[in-house]
C-alpha cells in the first residue's frame, strides 16, 4: 500500500499534536521484525498519530525504517528527528452495536434534602432504574406503561 500524503500545513499540525507524546513502539537491535510491524499497526488504529523510538546509530537503516513502515502500513510519514519517528494515519471509525432490545441502565444520583438552617443538608445515594423516575420532591416513582389510543385501535 502507498503512504499517505500530506500537505506541509498538516504535516505541521501533526507535528505539533505530537510534540507531547511519548514514543508507543521501540524498534531494538533485531531491527523491523513482523512482530514490532503488527505492533506499530496496532497502535496506529488505536491512536491514529504515534511515536516511534528506533535504536541504533545508523541513520540510513533508521531512515529505511521509516519509510518501510509508511509504505507497508498505508501511513504518512509526519518527522524523521534523531531516533524518533512520528507516524500517522486517520482512525478507522468504530461501528457501534445496535441493540433493540436495549433498556435503560440504572443511574445512581445524588439527593440533597435540606433541614433546619444552620445544619448541613442531608446527601441520600440513590439508584434510579430505567423503568423509574425521580420526582422534585425526592421520590422515585416507577413509570407507568403507555396508554394506547382507544381510536388507534379500532377497526371499522
Amino acid at each position: 500500500m502507498p503512504q499517505i500524503e500530506l500537505t506541509p500545513a498538516e504535516r505541521r499540525v501533526h507535528r505539533a499534536e505530537a510534540h507531547h507524546l511519548d514514543p508507543v513502539v521501540i524498534i531494538g537491535g533485531d531491527g523491523l521484525t513482523p512482530a514490532v510491524q503488527k505492533e506499530v499497526d496496532a497502535a496506529l488504529n488505536a491512536h491514529g498519530l504515534i511515536k516511534v523510538r528506533v535504536f541504533g546509530d545508523d541513520r540510513a537503516v533508521r531512515e529505511q525504517i521509516y519509510q518501510q513502515l509508511c509504505d507497508e502500513l498505508n501511513a504518512a510519514p509526519i518527522q524523521h528527528i534523531g531516533k524518533l519517528l512520528v507516524l500517522w494515519r486517520p482512525t478507522p471509525e468504530k461501528e457501534k452495536a445496535f441493540d433493540e432490545d436495549r433498556m435503560p441502565g440504572p443511574r445512581d444520583i445524588k439527593v440533597l434534602k435540606f433541614g433546619r438552617a444552620g445544619q448541613k443538608p442531608e446527601v441520600k445515594q440513590l439508584r434510579v432504574l430505567g423503568n423509574q423516575r425521580l420526582t422534585a420532591g425526592g421520590t422515585i416513582k416507577r413509570a407507568k406503561p403507555k396508554q394506547k389510543s382507544v381510536k388507534k385501535g379500532r377497526q371499522d
